[in-house]
């Protein structure tokens, strides 16, 4: 199946450094859960994001969808992403190398 990784920045900068509205926390949350979900389902492979608080700060989710159409709408959904709180960009990608006992749970 193919694979895709969709890069997630904030709209929001100050939301790194000021901490989240509570609208921007309920959209984070639910983003949270969205992927969490697709994880157990076996669609995301990794989802994660960068410690810093700076404009190069990002979080990427890595995924298996059967076309760009799908791929485009799982990042689209996400509700962080429709919701506004955070903006995305999507990319073919394919995973190389995995190391299971790196795998975090």
């Amino acid at each position: 199946m193919p694979q895709y990784l969709y890069k997630l920045g904030v709209t929001r900068p100050a939301m790194l450094t000021e901490g989240p509205t509570e609208g921007e926390a309920t959209l984070i949350s639910a983003h949270f859960e969205r992927l969490k979900t697709l994880t157990e389902q076996g669609v995301v492979i990794l989802a994660g994001r960068t410690q810093t608080t700076d404009p190069d700060g990002m979080g990427i989710v890595i995924f298996n969808a059967a076309d760009d159409d799908s791929a485009r709408a799982i990042m689209e959904t996400d509700p962080a992403v429709a919701g506004g709180v955070m903006h995305a960009t999507l990319f073919p990608y394919r995973v190389a190398l995995i190391s299971e006992a790196n795998a975090m749970e």
